[in-house]
């Protein structure tokens, strides 16, 4: 058995950007073997999405973005041209041996090039194909493109995020990552092993269709039954949560902390690390939905008291006191924590200019297989040669010829 969870998998990778991406860096963590396809020359659009930028062991900067970096390591890197003949026919050749392919270019495109899942079917019926596109596959708005920040706003996560109407500041605000791709790169996997478990029972193969703004709808979860249940449509309620009370931002003497108060033992035990146990005992705050309903006393309550000590103090007050609660970090103070730093969350990867690249690792922690990273992002066609002579048996010679030609 491999030492890997998903050692005995070969995926084929037709993703720029970053949905798919995402979703194929999972697969390799997970031991995959995973060829990455990019066009000569440039390569995925991201690679350029910069500054900053890698730099090698001389100090120069490398064509590779911190974008591509975050979402490419672990892959081979092979440069095909699609739009050729020849480069169809070595993409066939490689998806024949593959067990997942991933693509996600504009409905129609890889139908063209006979790559799309009932070409490529055809010749390899085990074949998992995951495609991803902004709308789907169908449906009024499957031929349009779009990026992470128009599904924010058409999948309603802009419409409760930011501060509420008529406040400073009230305007839509998008999340602070690409949350949409991200996101659909994490249903995608889960598409993608459930595929490959149905396979594993029937012998098929299977196509799956997923959607950005699909995903992004699906994540309105409780905000939509919400809307199904009372009719209202969901506002902006800055740092406040819709259906928890206290569960929001407060100013302290020093800086702010996070209250996330879940139940009533949580809140009795605020209430009186606070010295507002009266509070407490109100009946108008006795269960999470009366203290929904009477926020707007309970609130100014809580926040006048929390201005009597710096955040640090209320923070190591309500750890101890197993009152959910916490910091707001920037991104350097988020890998300096003790806890972050302890679970091992960045790393350092050998990259194929000669350095290392950092790195975020993954969350999965498997106690039989666990991940082992090897190395970085690929440089562009780093694996190109390696690949075709391994995989497909291709000559040097033909290798040099296709190169020539433009094909690779």
């Amino acid at each position: 058995m491999s030492a890997t969870t998903l050692g005995h998998l070969k995926v084929l990778d037709l993703t720029r950007i970053l949905a798919g991406p995402w979703a194929t860096q999972n697969l390799a963590d997970l031991g995959a073997e995973v060829i990455k396809v990019e066009r000569p020359g440039a390569g995925d659009d991201t690679r350029a999405w910069g500054p900053p930028f890698l730099v090698d062991r001389d100090g120069r900067e490398t064509p590779d973005s911190s974008y591509f970096l975050s979402a490419n390591r672990g892959k081979k890197s092979i440069t095909v041209d699609l739009a050729h003949p020849e480069g169809q026919a070595l993409i066939r050749e490689l998806a024949r041996q593959a067990d997942v392919v991933v693509e996600n270019y504009k409905v129609g495109t890889l139908a063209r090039y006979g790559l799309d899942y009932a070409s490529l079917s055809a010749i390899n019926p085990r074949l998992v194909y995951c495609s991803i596109t902004g709308f789907g596959q169908d449906g009024p708005y499957a031929m349009l493109p779009g990026y992470d920040f128009v599904f924010q706003g058409m999948g309603g996560l802009m419409s409760i995020t930011g501060q509420p109407e008529g406040a400073a500041g009230d305007e839509p605000m998008k999340v602070g990552i690409a949350i949409s791709d991200l996101l659909t790169g994490m249903y995608a996997t889960s598409a993608i092993l459930a595929a490959l478990e149905h396979r594993h029972v029937s012998g098929e193969g299977q196509h799956i269709d997923l959607s950005l703004l699909d995903c992004m709808v699906s994540i309105s979860s409780y905000q939509a039954i919400n809307y199904f249940l009372s009719g209202k449509v969901p506002r902006r309620m800055g740092n406040a949560h819709s259906n928890m009370v206290p569960y929001q931002v407060f100013r302290c003497k020093e800086g702010d902390v996070i209250v996330a108060v879940g139940n009533d033992g949580q809140f009795r035990a605020l209430c009186k690390l606070i010295g507002r146990e009266d509070l407490a005992t109100d009946a108008r705050y006795h269960t999470p939905g009366q203290r929904n309903r009477n926020r707007d006393t309970l609130i100014p309550a809580i926040a006048e008291a929390l201005l009597l000590r710096p955040m640090q103090e209320w923070v190591d007050l309500m750890e101890a006191a197993n009152v959910p609660c916490g910091p707001i970090y920037n991104m350097q103070q988020v890998f300096e924590d003790p806890q972050v730093a302890h679970r091992g969350m960045r790393l350092s990867l050998p990259h194929g200019a000669g350095t290392h690249a950092p790195a975020v690792a993954s969350p999965i922690r498997l106690s039989k297989t666990p991940i082992q990273y090897g190395h970085s992002a690929p440089v562009l066609g780093e694996h190109t040669d390696q690949v075709l002579s391994d995989a497909i048996g291709i000559s040097p010679e033909r290798i040099a010829l296709l190169r020539e030609q433009g094909v690779i």
